[in-house]
């Protein structure tokens, strides 16, 4: 399926063949030319290794399909591959050399992570795998991540008590007294023979975007001050404290970007700016953004220094490697040069013993997976949902919107109708008859998107679905016509056809939303009979809609949504959200919530479809 290293191969063998360069192509390493070894005995090379946004993965394991993890470029996640790839750097570097860094975003994501956060929760008694496997991989530090607030903060306290390396959070601060709620930063002592130990100040920083994603878990606990402007408190005081250089783990992406406007004065992506405007920064291991960075330098604004970031992608699928070369001028140490690579975790093997460690919890979360957490009363399949208004996918919706909907109690749109879309991700998809098992109700919904709620007018709402019916190909006459016949449409932005997950259905909560798509007209203008609670849909009407976090930030190019007003954003997975659903309602009774609320029509007869 794709290269696996196998335990015979040496650690310098399999760092030969795990690099990543600039472009992401995996191949044989070369060191850059700043990673030459040290050309005298005043030259030290510090290696500063990295993980990031590994949200609950251990093994290369997908719980929903039950079986090894696989993805379109084959990809490879887990900690267990990390830790082969980051002990192989330790044996060639020496591991006095090296810190180990991770920038946050750990305890969520998946049916793991889920598992010890809401089934047999972490405890005095009982440790989360994530930290086993950190603990025993022997990291020096991580920083917090947002999603590291999503169960609340006793589970995050009692995470931070499992770990044996500081949990840090400098602009995570005390509600009441403003003073660091979290350590702010750790002095890591690198010791040199025949010389004075190189002081490394490692600090820790995170999105201030917390603040609005789990409002609920950190009103009237934490508040969040923005990242360079903690930095800018912080650093001096590392650099009094002795440092000679100065790393940062920032859970906050490099392009300073923000998903939620003007609702906080700070960016939500602010590593990029934290290296510009805050002096003495040697090197930042970026994360939150889910992307892959081997080697970026960033010119600090005041002294002219050029600062090093990396970011190592998500899930365990790469590791950062940062050589920072520092030389000792009059007795100080300083960095003089620095390079960063990224080695790929589907050229190693799982590390035995962290596999072995955690093979119970593993096995407890496949059994979770596969157990009933309730019952419906009618098959939902997806087969026919891109044609035909389905029950799989008003279950999609009714999910979303009622979560929308709770969450404007006591805002100026309680009583905003809301509305919500989904697509018909998985023509497979099926929650059958009788009893029902989180793995179903996951193949649902098969991304990790999370939920957002916007505010749209009647002719925006118009507008987003007359996008959507662009799936469609134009035909004539009523049928009878196959699905293939219908869907897919080659369009300028879709040249081989527009993907299921680009069509979109859009249904009401407390009054449903009806309309018919003539797909015997061009596209533009197929959206015909668009009616709210039986009434026509006026232009100025307003709604709220349920929306994933991948629409709304212009995935697909629907119109109107990545400037629409953000009204909802709790960084709630969509997947999780139905599996907690259906587990608190017992019951899948799609009668309550399935009618017939959009058709494909030729003029006004109803398209027939074999």
């Amino acid at each position: 399926m794709h290269p696996v290293v196998k335990n015979t191969t040496s650690r310098r063998q399999l760092l030969a063949m795990t690099m990543v360069g600039g472009a992401g192509v995996v191949g044989v390493a070369k060191a850059p030319s700043a990673q030459a070894a040290p050309n005298n005995a005043h030259d030290l090379r510090l290696t500063v290794l990295g993980t990031t946004d590994l949200h609950g993965h251990v093994y290369n394991w997908d719980y929903f399909s039950d079986k090894e993890y696989d993805d379109a470029k084959h990809n490879d996640v887990g900690a267990a591959k990390c830790a082969t790839l980051i002990y192989a750097v330790r044996e060639e570097r020496g591991a006095d050399s090296c810190i180990t860094l991770d920038a946050g975003d750990t305890i969520q994501g998946t049916p793991l992570a889920y598992y010890f956060a809401k089934i047999t929760p972490i405890s005095k008694t009982v440790t989360h795998p994530m930290a086993l496997a950190m603990n025993k991989i022997g990291y020096d530090a991580a920083c917090l991540g947002n999603h590291e607030f999503n169960y609340g903060m006793d589970i995050l306290r009692t995470f931070q008590s499992q770990l044996h390396h500081p949990l840090l959070g400098a602009n995570a601060l005390d509600w009441n007294t403003g003073k660091a709620a979290f350590p702010s930063y750790t002095m890591k002592r690198v010791h040199v023979p025949g010389h004075k130990p190189v002081t490394v100040g490692i600090v820790g920083l995170v999105t201030p975007g917390v603040a609005i994603w789990d409002k609920a878990n950190v009103a009237d606990k934490i508040k969040f001050n923005g990242i360079v402007e903690q930095a800018k408190i912080v650093v001096p005081e590392v650099k009094r404290q002795g440092a000679d250089v100065i790393v940062i783990s920032c859970h906050s992406g490099a392009d300073t970007s923000s998903s939620y406007g003007d609702a906080l004065p700070w960016p939500e992506n602010a590593s990029t700016l934290l290296a510009q405007q805050v002096p003495d920064i040697d090197a930042i291991l970026v994360g939150h953004a889910h992307v892959e960075i081997p080697q970026r330098f960033v010119t600090n604004e005041q002294t002219g220094k050029q600062v090093l970031l990396s970011e190592p992608l998500c899930f365990g699928e790469r590791v950062t490697v940062m050589d920072l070369n520092l030389r000792k001028t009059r007795g100080q140490w300083e960095v003089v040069s620095s390079a960063s690579t990224l080695l790929n975790s589907n050229t190693a093997p799982e590390d035995p013993a962290i596999a072995a460690l955690l093979r119970s919890d593993h096995e407890k979360v496949r059994t979770y997976v596969n157990g009933v957490i309730g019952s419906c009363l009618a098959d939902m399949s997806g087969a026919r949902a891109v044609v035909e208004d389905s029950a799989a996918v008003d279950l999609i919706n009714i999910v979303q919107s009622e979560a929308v909907k709770a969450a404007l109690v006591g805002t100026a749109d309680e009583n905003t109708p809301v509305l919500s879309i989904a697509a018909p991700f998985s023509r497979t998809a099926i929650i059958p008859k009788g009893d029902v098992t989180v793995r179903d109700v996951a193949g649902l919904y098969i991304y990790d998107n999370t939920l957002l709620g916007i505010k749209f007018t009647g002719a925006q709402v118009k507008a987003y679905l007359a996008t959507s019916a662009t799936y469609f190909k134009q035909v004539s006459g009523a049928g009878p016509f196959t699905i293939d016949q219908l869907t897919n449409a080659v369009t300028p932005t879709a040249p081989n056809g527009t993907p299921d997950y680009n069509y979109d259905v859009m249904g009401g909560l407390d009054a449903r939303l009806t309309y018919d798509i003539d797909v015997t007209v061009a596209p533009g203008n197929r959206i015909k009979n668009l009616a709210y609670d039986g009434k026509a849909v006026a232009d100025t009407d307003s709604f709220v809609i349920a929306i994933n976090n991948y629409r709304q930030s212009g995935g697909g190019g629907f119109p109107g949504v990545t400037t629409a007003p953000v009204v909802y954003n709790e960084q709630r997975e969509i997947r999780q959200m139905i599996i907690d659903w259906v587990t608190a309602n017992k019951v899948i009774d799609p009668s309550t919530f399935h009618t017939i609320d959009w058709q494909l029509v030729s003029g006004g007869t109803p398209i027939v479809i074999s």
